[in-house]
């Protein structure tokens, strides 16, 4: 009887394991869905001042974000490096705009790192201009319009797949 109330211990405790580990979350970007495990080199970080944060996956989202929260005063904002994807500071990082590598949520791509010579190496290989944060976000929101455009189609296209295939 022992044996069997420790072995149905044991399979109970495996189970409870298991469905804490399926029901963790994965960070996503809370206005596209896109994931932070796939996205970590364009990942951003806003924290404002008022404690409250969120993550995004681009640019692009995090321009949406500012514009969306106005009242709320950004206390940090990071960003993941092109080639670490660990979470850099957005301001002092060295952005590259443009080039020939297909950005995340936006035609004209915009890429941080951390160190300079990281982006002077990518400008030589990929194209794009070295730019500052701010310089980024510029382009981010001059962008904006044709990078909705094209996301609505991209999207409209991946529901007609999923139309076809059902």
């Amino acid at each position: 009887m022992a044996r069997f109330v420790f072995v149905l211990l044991i399979a109970l405790s495996l189970i409870v394991c298991s469905v804490s580990f399926a029901a963790e979350k994965k960070a996503s970007c809370p206005l596209c869905g896109m994931e932070q495990e796939k996205f970590g080199h364009t990942w951003m970080a806003i924290e404002y001042e008022d404690g409250s944060s969120t993550g995004l996956c681009s640019i692009h989202c995090a321009a949406i974000e500012l514009a969306r929260n106005m009242d709320k005063t950004p206390k940090a904002i990071k960003v993941g490096d092109y080639n670490t994807k660990n979470l850099i500071d957005a301001e002092k990082a060295f952005w590259v705009i443009g080039g020939n590598k297909m950005g995340v949520m936006t035609k004209r791509a915009k890429w941080a790192f951390e160190k300079k010579e990281d982006a002077e190496k990518f400008i030589k290989e990929n194209g794009g201009t070295l730019a500052t944060f701010d310089e980024a976000m510029k382009a981010a929101y001059e962008d904006m319009y044709a990078d909705t455009k094209m996301i609505q189609e991209k999207r409209k296209m991946m529901r007609q797949k999923m139309m076809e295939h059902k």
